[in-house]
Formats: structure tokens, C-alpha cells, sequence
């Protein structure tokens, strides 16, 4: 097992853990960006009746089972950066970049 600590670690853990079991077939951008839909739906669900306060201050159960939807996201995510070859960290920076530019902070 990798011990995973980065994103490059995460994605060669991945290629691993789906090639062991073959699933690199069905792992294609559109079916990678399907679950990763229902997979942020999923934790959207976690707090869609949830007052601001409420989704501060997660009840430890909770709290574990958003972890766990927040890691299938960072999974899907990454398979499909891997897939479609693309560096998810150049592109969060030139998209930062990109915004600096489109939200200037106030005078």
C-alpha cells in the first residue's frame, strides 16, 4: 500500500487500487465525471437542511461520514485530472491566477 501523502502519492495509489481490479475500462471521463456528480451531491445532502451554525459544528458521526464524501470527490477528481492528463495543482494555481485578476480585492 502507498503511503499517501500528496497528490501525485493519492493518483499512483489509484492507478494501483483499479488496475488491481481491472476497473481502468470503465474508468472514462464521462463516467468519472458522472460520479463524481453523485458523489458531491452526496455531500451536499449532509447539509442541505442544515442552518449555518449547524454545518460549523458537525456531531462526530457526522463529522466521519463527510470525511468519507469528501474523499470519494478527491477520488473522482483525481482519476478524471489522471485520465484526461491533466496537473490538478497547475490548473487550481492558474485558475487562482485567473481570478485575481476577475475579483480584485477592494481599494
Amino acid at each position: 500500500m502507498h503511503s499517501i501523502t500528496d497528490l501525485a502519492t493519492l493518483r499512483d495509489a489509484l492507478r494501483d487500487f483499479c488496475a488491481a481490479r481491472d476497473w481502468h475500462r470503465f474508468h472514462t471521463p464521462k463516467n468519472l465525471v458522472m460520479a463524481l456528480s453523485v458523489e458531491a451531491a452526496e455531500l451536499v445532502e449532509h447539509f442541505q437542511w442544515a442552518t449555518p451554525e449547524e454545518s460549523m459544528n458537525l456531531a462526530p458521526g457526522k463529522r466521519a461520514e463527510v470525511a468519507d464524501e469528501i474523499a470519494d470527490v478527491l477520488i473522482y477528481l483525481t482519476e478524471l485530472a489522471d485520465v484526461l492528463g491533466i496537473d490538478p495543482i497547475a490548473a487550481a494555481r492558474e485558475k487562482i491566477g485567473k481570478n485575481a485578476i476577475k475579483y480584485p480585492p477592494p481599494l
